[in-house]
């Protein structure tokens, strides 16, 4: 099939539109892409010189939802079906999956990184891990509403903190801090919310923290406004509240930003839990032994594994997780403004790109 899609060939520059022909392999599938949402790696890539796995040029997109249209040998049974494709896919068969530790399988792709990813009409995959959407025309099974594009954002900005939640064993009454409060850590407050947990939400965007005020985070602060020892202050307050001590705390870094990981890091208490979701290229200075004189747990999170998906797009689909007022629609070919405009901040939602044809 004659494919477009937009390609990416140096930091810095714009991205060009070209046709390719594209034919699924043996255990692949080809997929219309509906929906491919704009995520901070992405923006790595593009603008920070986070090198890709595979050679430039490349189609970034890892964020995808869409319809197989094609399908190769051994995976005819997804043909005509709604998929939301994971955005980091192992395996299945190496030792490391065997382990259960599909996150660092290293066959693994990743669309967009490894392979030519979801800024196109159409992407390439392997079938394995693909999460069926149910019928979203079924109103008892879409109560939220959702369009198959809008689920795109499940592949990493919804899925990858319910994994780091699902690793912390959050439990009902617990206390979970997300430091960054956009895209990740908006929707990871929300996930959290859903278990049962009191959440605080801390981020520099009066916005973002505003939007989150009915969405589960009972405590919002702006780090824009708080010094390091008021924020402090303010988490241990809620905490003291609540009557939740130091090791039912989960805290999560959702910023990507050397100022939020110091937080999140300072923020640590004895036997605490702290997940590193954001990420940043620059080096953030710590005292690393906090972590033993605490008997505190850090732990990094790459991705989700494919068998979380369908408990993510459930919780969408139930309203439980809003997606639709934290998002929002852009043409495909509007790619490299919006691009620009996502990375000077002039964007407060998650933009999903939508082909045109």
């Amino acid at each position: 099939m004659r494919i477009e899609s937009w390609v990416f060939r140096e930091p810095g520059a714009p991205m060009d539109l070209e046709q390719r022909d594209e034919a699924p392999g043996a255990g692949e599938v080809l997929i219309r892409v509906v929906g491919c949402g704009v995520c901070h790696t992405d923006l790595g890539f593009v603008y920070d010189k986070v090198p890709t796995r595979h050679e430039l040029p490349l189609t970034l997109g890892h964020e995808i939802s869409g319809v197989v249209v094609e399908t190769g040998a051994g995976t005819e049974t997804w043909a005509g079906k709604s998929v939301v494709v994971p955005a980091v896919i192992p395996c299945g068969t190496c030792s490391a999956c065997r382990a259960g530790e599909g996150s660092i399988c290293p066959k693994q792709i990743f669309p967009g990184n490894d392979v030519h990813g979801g800024f196109a009409t159409h992407v390439r995959v392997p079938a394995i891990g693909l999460c069926p959407v149910p019928d979203l025309a079924d109103p008892s099974i879409n109560r939220a509403g959702l369009d198959l594009a809008a689920l795109s954002v499940i592949a990493d900005a919804v899925s990858t903190p319910y994994q780091a939640l699902i690793r912390s064993d959050l439990k009902e009454g617990d206390l979970a801090v997300f430091v960054g409060a956009g895209g990740v850590g908006g929707f990871g407050v929300q996930i959290a919310a859903s278990m049962g947990a009191h959440v605080v939400a801390i981020d520099v965007d009066a916005d973002r923290l505003e939007a989150l005020a009915n969405c589960g985070a009972e405590l919002r602060l702006s780090a824009a406004e708080l010094d390091f020892r008021a924020l402090k202050k303010s988490v241990k307050d809620f905490a003291s509240k609540h009557e939740i001590p130091t090791w039912r705390w989960r805290i999560f870094e959702t910023s990507g930003t050397p100022a939020g990981q110091s937080t999140a890091f300072g923020l640590v208490g004895k036997a605490s839990f702290l997940g590193i979701v954001g990420y940043t290229p620059k080096k953030v200075e710590l005292r690393l032994s906090n972590l033993m004189a605490l008997d505190a747990t850090a732990r990094g999170n790459w991705g989700c594994l494919p068998e979380h998906y369908p408990a993510v797009v459930d919780l969408a689909l139930s309203g439980d997780v809003q997606l639709e007022p934290f998002v929002e629609r852009r043409p495909l070919a509007s790619i490299n403004e919006t691009f620009a405009a996502v990375h000077a901040h002039e964007v407060s939602r998650r933009v999903i790109l939508i082909p045109e044809s």
